[in-house]
């Protein structure tokens, strides 16, 4: 299916989930599961803190999808609430470090030896970058979210989205291209 009808699918779930259908609810929980899992395992650094996450993000989304106004924002807004889940999770392990450390610290445990292949190239160099700039293309071709969703997801300008992935790609570029600076 193309993004634009992936699009539409989900805000005629939002639609009808604000209208108070329980299978549309349900649905919207089969369709966006997954990719809000892997993203809250992301800033998490775990598979069980990533399952509490994802949990208390459906528990919040169904609490506010009433208050969501534009279901085309649907995406951005749940990101935005798997981030904060995660921000919190990690405040309540008893972490003093901000969301960045944290994953900053399982970047470093994770480092795996480069593999064969392309893709395993941009994988190893972008594992290399900042965790904010991991998070950043990770929002924008990963979970292909345009320039404003991704500033709603992190709270920033829209103006800053597009400056930190300039830059972002800038320096994985030179990592792809063998240069250490």
């Amino acid at each position: 299916m193309d993004k634009a009808r992936e699009r539409v699918i989900d805000e005629l779930l939002v639609m009808r989930c604000q209208e108070g259908s329980r299978e549309s609810f349900d649905l919207l929980i089969r369709r966006w599961q997954r990719r809000l899992w892997r993203y809250a395992r992301r800033l998490t650094g775990s598979n069980d803190a990533a399952w509490d996450v994802t949990q208390e993000t459906w528990i919040a989304v169904l609490r506010q999808i009433r208050k969501l106004s534009d279901p085309a924002w649907f995406a951005a807004w749940a990101y935005r609430i798997v981030r904060n889940k995660s921000a919190d999770h990690c405040r309540r392990t008893g972490r003093r470090r901000n969301l960045a450390d944290a994953l900053a610290k399982r970047q470093r445990a994770n480092n795996d030896p480069p593999r064969e292949g392309p893709g395993d190239a941009v994988a190893v160099a972008l594992r290399r970058l900042p965790p904010d700039r991991q998070e950043l293309l990770t929002l924008r071709y990963g979970q292909d979210l345009n320039i404003i969703e991704i500033a709603v997801v992190l709270g920033i300008p829209a103006g800053t989205v597009k400056s930190r992935l300039h830059h972002a790609r800038e320096q994985l570029r030179k990592f792809l291209e063998g240069d250490q600076s």
